[in-house]
């Protein structure tokens, strides 16, 4: 480390706060971890050298050429003696770079770096606030819809998706989780299209002629900069709290509505648990179905695929979830890609805690199991002595969209429920409490967090240290032999019938009726992989499962169908694949196909060639690989 640039939390009094009728707010500018396992080689970044602490949007959203163009002022806080700031690209068209007195300033783009774009070096001299001019022709985070790809097929739409580190695609910026920076934005766009961020709105929208309007947003804590995120189209608001609301085209915001309207009594059960929600407003907009993921937890709004939406809130775990990570993940995050399970199995564990507390225990339980078993098939398919089972990541593994969700989300959440039966719930819960409140806004690595548990739960007690085998869940393959395993009653009676069916094809309509979408899940997850067509058509003819509304089903009951090549399914999936866009749903179903041979990769073909360019650029490249299309 050259300077003490980690070592303190600085406060900058409105030194960055928004224009408009923004409040003069304080600005935090996060410390950097400059540990060797904190280093991000997934960005060109040097920031123990140079960093940027606040970017400054001033965009222009073009939906023609589809692209976005304008500045990005960016304040940098850097070594006396450093002379250059290093910034992360991919595919920006860089026009200048100016300094505070609008002079020029040199810079150059370095080669491109598969997977990482390409580095812009600054020269900056004794500069301490640069201005990039660019223009995003062709940027993976953005995705242009045509107004036949919406639901009200009048005006188009505009959706990012910056995580891992597709936001180098339209802000130039160091794109790395743990150079956090605050943020606002100019934005304008054509009349009458409705812009949002993931921060709070400042002021009404203002003309600016040639049919245009301006947006302002700000965002005054530091946050990764993948969580820099924008929706613009066809919205309207519907209000479900005095803190939190619903965007989303007008034909979707009755539905939206009516499923999220627990979200107000899920942030206080969070609360009650780990503390003060600290972004202002938890707003959410529901996306059109392009959208690659089932959430996106960009602070205060998150983003959300319209495919939870089953009419009886039995998705809105995902809610749960992408509200969790307002603490696991935005207000603590992985400093790295190899310690994603920092973000993701913290927040699964919270977020079935928050599920528990808003919807009961037995729904708790059951989807507790499902992530048990997720976690099971996951370390089954890659063997336990792989490192990829490992929560922490080997290099080789490490990468942006490394790794393996049944480990970073389901064993994460499994480790920390394990911790929490060890050490007793109400202990357990006081400490991450304060793991929450003493790394709020900071960067985290998995040795940090196992120093913190060391000192703030075991506290030297020996024979619990032994009996949580901390190091063994983090860096070793496989599973501890300490793990706790769900309840055996929480699939009881469906386990039963599963196994009645595969004995001797006893199906009982009446139950499935009376099941919850966990014992649904539960049941054809049970269910034998081979089955003839008469077996599929009467499992469809008796369960309804090709007319579900509830998509987790539809596509269990989908994959299900392919794999065993059911050609009444073939149709029912195509009209699936063209109108659902998250990689969740989308990949699998090709790879059914795919892998069927020559009775399924002609389907897959003939599919894919029409879906493929209503995809967002996530789901295009996992669907590229299945199909054998990657470089």
């Amino acid at each position: 480390m050259r300077f003490a640039l980690s070592a303190v939390l600085l406060l900058f009094a409105a030194a960055c706060s928004s224009g408009g009728d923004a409040p003069q707010e304080e600005v935090m500018v996060s410390p950097i971890l400059t540990t060797e396992d904190a280093k991000d080689p997934a960005s060109f970044a040097q920031p123990e050298v140079a960093r940027v602490t606040h970017v400054d949007l001033d965009l222009a959203l073009d939906f023609e050429s589809r692209s976005v163009s304008g500045t990005a002022t960016l304040d940098v806080l850097a070594d006396p003696d450093a002379d250059t700031i290093v910034l992360d690209s991919k595919g920006l068209q860089i026009s200048a770079i100016t300094n505070e007195d609008g002079a020029d300033v040199p810079f150059t783009v370095g080669e491109t770096v598969e997977g990482k774009g390409e580095p812009v070096t600054v020269t900056i001299g004794d500069a301490r606030q640069i201005t990039v001019a660019y223009t995003a022709p062709d940027s993976a985070a953005l995705q242009w819809l045509s107004p036949e790809q919406t639901a009200g097929g009048e005006h188009p739409y505009l959706l990012s998706q910056g995580q891992p580190t597709l936001n180098r695609t339209w802000i130039p910026t160091q794109d790395s989780p743990g150079i956090r920076q605050s943020w606002e934005a100019r934005i304008t766009a054509p009349k009458p299209l409705t812009v949002v961020m993931s921060g709070l709105s400042v002021g009404e929208p203002e003309d600016v002629g040639d049919d245009r309007r301006a947006f302002r947003f700000s965002m005054t804590k530091p946050v990764a900069p993948y969580l820099i995120a924008i929706a613009a189209g066809d919205l309207e608001f519907r209000e479900l709290g005095p803190r939190t609301g619903v965007w989303s085209e007008p034909a979707m915001i009755d539905a939206a509505a009516a499923e999220l309207e627990d979200t107000e009594a899920m942030v206080e059960a969070a609360e009650e648990l780990y503390g003060p929600y600290r972004w202002g407003r938890y707003d959410m907009i529901v996306l059109p179905p392009s959208f690659p993921y089932g959430g996106m937890e960009n602070p205060v709004m998150t983003f959300l695929t319209p495919t939870f939406i089953a009419g009886d809130k039995s998705l809105t775990g995902l809610v749960a979830h992408e509200l969790a990570h307002s603490w696991s993940g935005n207000l603590v995050t992985n400093a790295n890609w190899s310690d994603s399970w920092l973000n993701e199995g913290i927040t699964s564990y919270f977020e079935n805690r928050i599920v528990e507390k808003v919807y009961g225990k037995k729904r708790a339980e059951q989807e507790a199991a499902l992530s048990f078993a997720g976690m099971e098939e996951a370390i089954a398919e890659n063997g336990s002595d792989a490192m990829i089972t490992a929560l922490h990541l080997p290099p080789e593994e490490a990468t942006p969209d490394g790794g393996s969700s049944g480990i970073i989300y389901d064993k994460g959440a499994t480790f920390m429920r394990t911790v929490e039966k060890i050490v007793e719930r109400e202990k357990f819960d006081a400490w991450l409490r304060q793991w929450f409140d003493s790394h709020a806004f900071q960067p985290a690595t998995s040795a940090l967090l196992l120093e913190d548990m060391r000192a703030n739960l075991v506290q030297g007690d020996k024979e619990l240290e032994e009996k949580l085998q901390l190091d063994a869940w983090v860096y070793e393959p496989g599973l501890p032999d300490n793990v706790a395993r769900p309840a055996e009653s929480a699939f009881a009676e469906v386990d039963r019938a599963a196994s009645a069916y595969e004995d001797d094809g006893t199906l009982n309509p009446e139950l499935w009726g009376g099941w919850t979408t966990a014992e649904r899940q539960r049941f054809l997850a049970r269910l034998p992989r081979e089955l003839s067509a008469a077996k599929l058509a009467e499992l469809d003819s008796k369960l309804g499962l090709s007319e579900t509304g509830n998509n987790e089903i539809r596509f269990a009951w989908l994959e299900l169908a392919l794999e065993n090549r059911y050609e009444p399914a073939v149709p029912q999936a195509e009209q699936f694949l063209s109108t659902v866009g998250r990689t969740k749903f989308v990949r699998p179903l090709f790879k059914a196909l795919v892998d069927q041979g020559a009775w399924g990769r002609p389907i897959a073909e003939r599919i894919y060639a029409d879906t493929r360019s209503g995809y967002h650029a996530v789901t295009q490249g996992a669907v590229d690989k299945v199909m054998g299309r990657d470089g």
